[in-house]
C-alpha cells in the first residue's frame, strides 16, 4: 500500500495509499480496512500491546490527517503508515507469545476508534462534496 511504485529516476516510493486517497472517503476507507487486517494478523500472532499500539498509533495518525483533503494524500505519500506497521511486524514476529483476552480488548476498542474517525472522515467528504455541488450549480 505504501511502497509500490517508484519514481523513474529516484529512490522515492509511493503506494496506493496516497492514490487511492485522492477520491474523496473511499481512499481513506480503503487504507483504514486494509490497516486494520494488519493490525488483526498483529494481535492473532501474539505481539504484545506496546507494539499493537505502535501500529494502532500509525493507522490513527494516518487516518486522522488523511481526513484533510489534499494535505493527508500528501502527508501519506510521507508517512506510509502501513510500512511502518509492516516493518513493526518484521522485527516482533520472531518471538509469539500467547495471545490474551486483554491483547483482543485492546485491538477491538482501536479497531471501534478508527471506524468512528473513518466515518467522521466519510460524513465531512460527502458534505463538502454536497456543498461543492450546490455551489456549482448556483443552489
Amino acid at each position: 500500500m505504501d511502497e509500490f511504485l517508484r519514481l523513474p529516476g529516484t529512490k522515492l516510493r509511493f503506494g496506493l495509499d496516497p492514490i487511492l486517497g485522492l477520491l474523496p472517503g473511499v481512499g481513506d476507507t480503503a487504507s483504514a480496512l486494509i490497516s486494520a487486517f494488519a493490525l488483526l494478523q498483529a494481535a492473532r500472532c501474539g505481539l504484545p500491546k506496546i507494539i499493537l499500539a505502535r501500529m494502532s498509533l500509525n493507522i490513527l495518525i494516518n487516518e486522522v490527517v488523511g481526513i484533510i483533503p489534499g494535505v493527508g494524500d500528501a502527508f501519506s505519500f510521507w508517512f506510509k503508515s502501513n510500512a511502518r506497521n509492516y516493518r513493526i511486524l518484521q522485527e516482533h514476529a520472531a518471538g509469539p507469545r500467547k495471545v490474551r483476552r486483554s491483547d483482543w480488548i485492546f485491538v477491538i476498542a482501536v479497531l471501534s476508534l478508527l471506524v468512528v474517525i473513518v466515518g467522521a472522515g466519510i460524513a465531512v467528504s460527502f458534505f463538502i462534496l454536497h456543498e461543492l455541488f450546490k455551489f456549482l450549480s448556483g443552489r
